[in-house]
């Protein structure tokens, strides 16, 4: 079930849940998201960076996922994550993506807006969904670094704004997450995403969310986050059972053998996840 990232979390939205969108490099990744979708009977979105795609190709990622997708159970749609560049976010649409995420948090707000609204008009003329990025979330996600002291949380006035003038499905705010590993316990604004919230009634989407307490994820949620991005903690999963597996069978040189566990630990995640996120379940036909 290919369908597009605005009917994912439209759904999401509508219903008081989060989805997660994992990201992707290779294979088994891909294998691991649909595997654990169908047993959670939960919608997901596959979503790769400019550096997973950089890494594996435009095409092999969105072929992977397409197959994928058209073969599963469940509504999964394929999503461009922090797209910076015109060119990769056009070269996405047409090979099959069916949502984009324009981040052009970097500019003024002025010049934020100019670029996604062009974007949106875009891709929504060809039925892909657009998300957009407002304030300026920390730590590094493959080439795209903002140093802590440059991270700044999401205005609502500005979200306001920005929402009515671009016309995005739907927005990532920055409210305490960053990108990567965490040194300690992140804090989240929580009245800060309840007051966006309530002045947009669009989907909300939570950046750098691996390593995040349940407690502060489950509360997110029920303030109005739909959507939930996680890859640190897949490629944590995926590190260990591979570690594990080569220290206990120093001799075996069979990638099946030994890629096969890091799907397994990368499923459970994953499955866990979704279960944090409330969308077991909710998969409609």
């Amino acid at each position: 079930m290919l369908v597009s990232g605005k009917q994912i979390l439209q759904h999401a939205h509508e219903n008081g849940y989060a989805v997660g969108a994992f990201n992707v490099n290779n294979m088994e990744q891909v294998q691991a998201i649909i595997e654990a979708a169908e047993a959670m009977e939960s919608p997901v979105i596959i979503q790769a960076s400019q550096g997973g795609l950089k890494y594996a190709g435009v095409e092999y990622i969105a072929e992977m996922a397409k197959v994928a997708a058209q073969k599963a159970s469940v509504p999964v749609a394929i999503h461009l994550d922090h797209g910076t560049d015109f060119k990769q976010i056009m070269l996405c649409i047409r090979n099959g993506f069916t949502s984009v995420m324009v981040d052009a948090s970097k500019h003024s707000l002025e010049k934020n807006i100019e670029i996604t609204k062009y974007i949106v008009e875009t891709a929504h003329a060809v039925g892909v969904s657009v998300e957009a990025e407002l304030g300026k979330i920390g730590g590094t996600e493959d080439d795209i670094t903002v140093d802590e002291k440059d991270a700044t949380y999401t205005d609502p006035d500005e979200a306001e704004r920005f929402v009515k003038e671009t016309g995005v499905d739907c927005l990532a705010i920055a409210v305490g997450t960053a990108h990567g590993p965490y040194k300690g316990e992140p804090k989240l604004d929580f009245d800060r995403i309840k007051v966006i919230k309530e002045k947009l009634n669009i989907p909300l989407v939570l950046h750098g969310s691996s390593g995040v307490p349940e407690a502060s994820i489950k509360k997110a949620i029920g303030l109005g986050i739909n959507k939930i991005n996680i890859d640190t903690d897949i490629r944590m999963a995926f590190h260990k059972a591979v570690k594990e597996f080569i220290h206990n069978n120093p001799d075996e040189y069979d990638p099946r053998m030994i890629l096969g566990p890091s799907k397994q630990a990368m499923k459970q995640v994953i499955a866990e996840k979704m279960q944090m996120f409330d969308s077991v379940g909710r998969a409609w036909k």
